[in-house]
């Protein structure tokens, strides 16, 4: 995309009206054209964690990203090196900053440096014209309480295991035929799910950030999961409220409640349709840094 822009924009160059011409005989002299290009939300694209450092460093894009080239020539190289002047996006940003440029598929430093800065502006000098940036790094969030993760991994791992029994007992132990389980197995079995991914999940975060495609995918079904939960929790009240309603009546009580295979499409049917539909309209929604 980078590169389609860099030759529209190149197309687009026209000489200027005013023009002075004068013989030459030296190859040294020419004429050229320098197009300088500034992305809006580019960010979202070529995000700042693409540039790997050594520290485990929290790492922001601080000014707009930009491309300069020079269309039409021969020289691939610059004789001298070119200063850019990067306005920051929030004034006075608290952090290491770092000029950096696109290198196929990830930031790096190689022939730019840091000149010049202050509150609002960054000065940097480069030996060759690509696509520029620059990105703050700070340091990484504060590791969590050791004592807290502990209390909440132990507290989980008891609720999946009365988790676990509740499951057991609505598919071994069936005294009334006439009484549906559904809702309530269903509703157990989702939390179950949820929530044993969900600690797997925070017990191996560092190997899973490392995959994006993973943590997307791993996103999606936590959604679905708990969405599919709440709405396993509306059916139960509904069955309640279907059973109390029947109790008001004198008669035999038939097998009450909706039939097992409406409950199942709607109880599964509904998250999958909102998880599709968010990850239609917002992908990047799942599997972000937050």
């Amino acid at each position: 995309m980078l590169e389609v822009t860099e030759k529209l924009a190149s197309a687009l160059v026209k000489p200027t009206q005013h023009q002075s011409f004068a013989s030459v005989t030296t190859t040294q002299i020419g004429s050229g054209a320098v197009v300088f290009i500034a992305y809006a939300n580019m960010e979202d694209l070529l995000k700042a964690g693409l540039f790997h450092t050594k520290n485990d460093t929290f790492k922001t894009m601080v000014s707009n990203v930009v491309s300069a080239s020079l269309p039409n020539t021969k020289i691939p190289t610059l004789p001298k090196p070119v200063k850019f002047t990067l306005r920051h996006l929030k004034v006075d940003p608290e952090g290491q900053l770092t000029c950096v440029y696109w290198n196929q598929s990830r930031w790096i430093v190689d022939g730019c440096e840091l000149t010049e800065t202050n509150a609002t502006y960054t000065v940097c000098t480069c030996n060759h014209l690509s696509t520029f940036t620059l990105i703050m790094q700070t340091d990484g969030p504060l590791e969590d309480d050791i004592i807290l993760k502990w209390i909440s991994m132990i507290a989980v791992s008891v609720g999946l295991l009365f988790l676990a029994l509740a499951i057991l007992t609505f598919i071994l132990f069936r005294c009334n035929p006439k009484v549906s389980n559904t809702a309530r197995l269903n509703l157990s079995i989702c939390l179950f799910l949820a929530h044993l991914l969900f600690l797997l999940v925070q017990s191996f975060l560092s190997h899973i950030q490392k995959h994006k495609l993973v943590c997307a995918v791993i996103s999606g079904v936590l959604h679905f999961l708990f969405l599919s939960c709440f709405v396993w929790m509306f059916l139960e009240g509904l069955q309640l409220f279907l059973l109390v309603r029947n109790l008001r009546e004198v008669k035999v009580i038939q097998r009450e409640g909706i039939r097992w295979g409406f409950l199942l499409l709607i109880g599964y049917g509904a998250p999958c349709l909102v998880v599709g539909v968010s990850a239609g309209v917002v992908p990047e929604g799942y599997g972000s840094d937050q």
